[in-house]
C-alpha cells in the first residue's frame, strides 16, 4: 500500500502536495517500530481502522506527523507521509514554513509536510477520502511506475530501523535526506560514596 501512495495528492488548508516519500508501519506484534506494536491504546486506536483515516501524533515534543491508516478494521497498519512537492498553494505553504524556504523544502520531511498543509491534532481520526474532514487524499492521473520507486531503511526509529519500508520516487528533489537512527546517550548520574 505504501508504494501505491506515491504520486497521490493530499489537500488541506489551501495547499495541495504530491506525495514523493512515505514510510510503512505494520501492526500488533509484527513491527516493533509501530505505535500499535503492543496493541490498541487511546492514542493508537485510530490505527486499527477503518482504512483511509488520519493518524496524527506529536513527536519529540516538537513536531506533528501525519499517517494514513491502511489495513482493514481491527488490524493496525499505517503509512507515514514523509515528504512531497507543493503543487498548489505555494504562497500559503511559504507563509507557514517561511518566506525564504526553497520550493523543494516546503514539504520535505514529515514535520515540514504537516506544517505546509496546516494540519493540526484535530485531523486525527478523520477520513482522508470522503472530503468531509480537513484532509483529502486523491489518486494521481497515472500511478508512479514501480521502476521509478526506491526503497530503503526507515528514518528516526530505534527498533526495526533497517526494515526497508521507506519508499520514495527515485531522484525526486523533495525526498528527505536519510539519517540513520543513533540512540541518544544519557549522561551518567554520579554515584556518591
Amino acid at each position: 500500500m505504501a508504494q501505491t501512495l506515491l504520486g497521490w495528492e493530499i489537500t488541506a488548508g489551501g495547499v495541495r502536495v504530491r506525495l514523493t516519500e512515505v514510510e510503512a508501519y505494520a501492526g500488533t506484534g509484527e513491527d516493533p517500530a509501530s505505535h500499535a506494536h503492543r496493541g490498541p491504546t487511546p492514542r493508537t486506536k485510530v490505527m486499527f481502522g477503518p482504512a483511509g483515516y488520519a493518524y496524527t501524533y506529536f513527536v519529540f515534543g516538537v513536531h506533528w506527523c501525519l499517517n494514513i491508516v491502511c489495513a482493514p478494521e481491527g488490524e493496525a497498519s499505517a503509512v507515514l507521509l514523509r515528504a512531497g512537492e507543493v503543487v498548489d498553494g505555494v504562497d500559503i505553504a511559504r507563509k507557514r514554513r517561511g518566506e525564504n524556504v526553497p520550493d523543494r523544502d516546503l514539504a520535505r520531511g514529515p514535520a515540514r509536510l504537516v506544517v505546509a498543509l496546516g494540519v493540526t491534532a484535530s485531523a486525527n481520526g478523520t477520513s482522508m477520502l470522503d472530503g468531509e474532514g480537513p484532509l483529502l487524499l486523491t489518486p494521481p492521473p497515472r500511478p508512479v511506475p514501480k521502476s521509478a520507486i526506491s526503497a530503503g531503511p526507515r528514518v528516526g526509529v530505534a527498533a526495526a530501523h533497517d526494515v526497508p519500508w521507506r519508499f520514495w520516487i527515485t531522484g525526486d528533489a523533495t525526498v528527505s535526506s536519510y539519517r540513520r537512527h543513533t540512540p541518544r546517550r544519557r549522561a551518567a548520574t554520579p554515584v556518591e560514596d
